[in-house]
């Protein structure tokens, strides 16, 4: 996986309507705005610790991270069982789910087309970051 981090130049407030939208039955829409939202504040908690990357691959597709995704992640938090993290294993980037199990660690992908990766002692590994949002377009 490339990582390439991108920092924003500026924000740009986005109209946010003051009503939901119903995901089941329609219900009529009103017609005024709330507020702006800025998708900086929404989705960046630690910004001088965030990068966002763009994904190659389908090992995380289980997941709903596909090829071209772009993924907020955030350097402060810690990466806990179950979480999905961008990593370094031996010189190479991936995006993985990591799975403790007693003192075994996995990098997980979330396709059964790929075997889980156990970390062991000796190799080199680094935790890049928690994936906290995931970004890709509708289909």
């Amino acid at each position: 996986m490339k990582v390439t981090i991108c920092k924003a130049k500026h924000t740009l407030p986005i109209p946010l309507f003051i009503s939901t939208v119903a995901a089941g039955f329609p219900s009529p829409a009103e017609d005024y705005i709330d507020d702006a939202l800025d998708l900086n504040q929404l989705l960046v908690s630690h910004p001088a610790a965030t990068f966002f990357v763009r994904v190659q691959g389908t090992s995380m597709q289980g997941a709903n991270i596909h090829s071209g995704d772009v993924l907020v992640v955030d350097r402060a938090l810690e990466p806990k069982h179950r979480a999905i993290i961008i990593a370094v294993l031996n010189g190479e980037f991936t995006v993985k789910r990591v799975l403790k199990q007693g003192k075994r660690l996995f990098l997980a992908p979330e396709n059964p087309s790929y075997p889980p990766i156990e970390v062991r002692e000796g190799e080199e590994f680094q935790v890049w970051g928690v994936v906290t949002y995931v970004i890709h377009k509708a289909k």
